[in-house]
């Protein structure tokens, strides 16, 4: 199971659930499947809405930071949980919903910042600005 991508839909569909499981986000597999979605999946769908969500530099801070050899592991783990749920095209709230379609990403980039949120420094906040 090291390619997710060549395994079965069910297999496929365990992955992803273990993604999704809080508790796993630390595990060495669930850290490289996130980082594989985040790479893939972050900058199209950051682009599609930026514009459209207050929560943005915020976000973008954190992907500077996930990227940033000096993060420590465990804030780079957990980082990359919350971005890969940012990246998912199925989340509990759909992102499609006029008014709340965020709501539930920007709850998690909120959690994910009081948690590791003393991890992002100054270059990250000013290169998330542009």
């Amino acid at each position: 199971m090291n390619d997710s991508s060549k395994a079965s839909p069910s297999v496929k569909r365990e992955v992803a659930d273990d993604v999704l499981d809080p508790s796993k986000a630390l595990v060495p597999v669930t850290i490289k499947v996130n980082e594989q979605r985040v790479a893939r999946g972050f900058w199209p769908k950051f682009r599609k809405v930026a514009a459209k969500i207050p929560f943005a530099q915020d976000l973008l801070a954190v992907w500077y930071c996930a990227r940033d050899p000096k993060t420590p592991a465990t804030a780079k783990g957990l980082m990359l949980a919350g971005l890969a749920y940012f990246v998912l095209p199925t989340d509990a709230v759909p992102d499609f919903l006029v008014g709340f379609g965020f709501t539930d990403d920007a709850a998690v980039i909120a959690a994910l910042l009081a948690l590791v949120g003393k991890n992002l420094k100054d270059s990250h906040r000013l290169a998330a600005q542009g």
